[in-house]
């Protein structure tokens, strides 16, 4: 596809989406329609057609978000086709039942299986929400690697200044990792009024990023370490710690460190907020076939050939439960859900995911524009999850 093919096609992409959100109108009356509509780019409320169509290209519409460049480098990770994966499921109306964008199985390093929908291409973005987690985890391990982050012993507002004489104070990066620093927090996504909901329009103080300034107004609710609670402004706050560490972006920091040298095809983006802050807990657009990369890089625990990217031993604790969520069989790590069978995952919101199985040498990623956030009023979630292990299997029958 030409690059002015490509540049076309987005500006139809970006006309749909304003159809959608009823920005746009024929006739006379169009000019007072875009000025009365609601200028939101909270996600959590669009309805399903903007979903379809804006996850496609958050890092397009430029007049709700902007974005910082994750840049990829010249060398490519060639992810390799191999034969097909006889998965004994019935994939249209799998992919009809998830609302799927894209997906990518890779088992062994080959590509066994690869599927796409929406309209979506093999050589676009689509967002990844709290995929990005992960990946944001990944960079505080690369800080204490090259030196920046003494320790995940210590506190976290040794290096977020703005949260000194706030909840913080007592909180190691570890327990912040693991979302179990104690201060309260609410992350209902169907809730407007919720903590996940509002901190992006929070007006900050004393010149601090907006998570900062509004992290450091919450109250304790539970002693440092003594109880789970998922907290997205947690992993803003790590983005923050990262990038006041380094001194470095944390795009710039993540291109440098796994981007570019793990060999990712193509570049990625990564929301920022109003004050120029990436969002860490979120939003990092790239294509499925780099996600699934990313993957690879996690199974292959931080090495980029002979080269240790994350200290020894960082992917198994990052990966392995490190907090009890309360569901039996499952947990938390340095920001990845884990199984007690030795899998682990990052997920978003919506559908967006990679799952990664070390025993199997199996990583999935796939992204969807499910019905809701945690896909559970049509089922999107439980028929991922039945998905995953029938991939298992199929890999355990060969």
């Amino acid at each position: 596809m030409s690059k002015w093919m490509k540049r076309i096609g987005a500006l139809v992409v970006t006309l749909g989406l304003l159809a959608s959100l009823g920005w746009w109108s024929i006739g006379p009356d169009w000019r007072a329609l875009l000025s009365d509509a609601p200028k939101n780019n909270n996600v959590l409320f669009w309805s399903q057609s903007q979903r379809d169509t804006g996850f496609r290209m958050l890092d397009q519409i430029t007049f709700l978000v902007k974005s910082e460049t994750i840049e990829a480098g010249d060398d490519v990770l060639d992810l390799l086709v191999g034969p097909p994966l006889d998965l004994g499921v019935d994939m249209d109306a799998f992919a009809e039942a998830q609302n799927l964008a894209g997906l990518v199985i890779v088992h062994e390093g080959k590509i066994r299986h690869e599927q796409y929908g929406l309209g979506f291409e093999a050589d676009e973005r689509w967002t990844s929400f709290s995929v990005a987690k992960s990946l944001t985890s990944s960079l505080v391990g690369a800080a204490i690697k090259d030196g920046y982050i003494t320790s995940i012993e210590d506190k976290v507002s040794d290096y977020i200044g703005g949260l000194k004489g706030s909840p913080y104070d007592d909180v190691t990066i570890a327990q912040l990792l693991t979302m179990t620093s104690g201060v309260g927090w609410n992350e209902d996504y169907y809730d407007p009024q919720s903590d996940v909901a509002l901190f992006n329009q929070h007006t900050p103080t004393d010149g601090q990023p907006i998570i900062v300034s509004y992290m450091r107004t919450l109250s304790r609710a539970h002693e440092p370490g003594a109880k789970w609670n998922y907290s997205t402004g947690e992993t803003n706050l790590i983005g923050i710690l990262v990038s006041e560490a380094t001194g470095k972006p944390v795009s710039q920091y993540l291109s440098e460190k796994i981007w570019q040298p793990y060999g990712m095809a193509q570049d990625a983006t990564w929301l920022i907020g109003e004050d120029g802050e990436e969002i860490s807990g979120c939003c990092i657009q790239a294509t499925v076939r780099d996600f699934a990369r990313f993957g690879l890089f996690a199974l292959d625990k931080g090495m980029i050939g002979d080269v240790a990217v994350l200290p020894e031993g960082w992917i198994d604790a990052a990966t392995t439960k490190q907090a009890d969520i309360g569901a039996p069989g499952f947990g938390y790590g340095y920001q990845w859900w884990t199984y007690d069978d030795g899998a682990y995952a990052a997920r978003g919101i919506f559908g967006q995911g990679i799952f990664i199985d070390p025993n199997r040498d199996l990583v999935i990623a796939m992204n969807s524009s499910w019905g809701d956030a945690l896909g559970s009023q049509k089922g999107e979630n439980a028929g991922r999850a039945a998905f995953f292990t029938a991939v298992q299997a199929a890999i355990d029958a060969e």
